[in-house]
Parts: C-alpha cells; sequence; structure tokens
C-alpha cells in the first residue's frame, strides 16, 4: 500500500502544472494537490486536511512552474 501511495503521489507531482495559461497549470497543480493531499490524509485519518493543504501547495506549484516556464524566475 505504502508503494503505491508513493507512486501515485510522484505521478501526481510530475503532472502538476500542465496546461498551457497560468490559470490552467495553478488549478491543475491545484487539482493534483487536493487529491495526493487527500490520499496521504487519508493515510493519516484527515482526508479533508490532508486535501485541503495539498490543493493549496498544488496551487502554488502550479503557479511557481508557470513563471518559471514563461522565464518570470529563475530557480
Amino acid at each position: 500500500m505504502r508503494a503505491l501511495c508513493i507512486a501515485s503521489i510522484l505521478a501526481l507531482l510530475i503532472m502538476t502544472g500542465c496546461g498551457d495559461t497560468t490559470a490552467s497549470r495553478s488549478l491543475s497543480g491545484s487539482a493534483m494537490g487536493a487529491a495526493a493531499g487527500g490520499l496521504i490524509g487519508s493515510m493519516s485519518g484527515s482526508f479533508g486536511t490532508g486535501a485541503a493543504i495539498g490543493a493549496g501547495v498544488g496551487l502554488v506549484g502550479g503557479y511557481l512552474d508557470d513563471q518559471y516556464k514563461k522565464g518570470n524566475i529563475d530557480f
């Protein structure tokens, strides 16, 4: 079960930021983050909290990915 969880999270992280616009990348990151967070949260006893945290992290990740692809930030 743990390996499946880790594989799912990695797949979601790889796909974070899919889209062509800032909004689509941010929203797809948010949706994937919510799914991953919900999965992690359900294993620790709080699906809702995990999904909310994951959605926030995914939203920020999708936005940062968009800005990086546009050349506005450099890591």
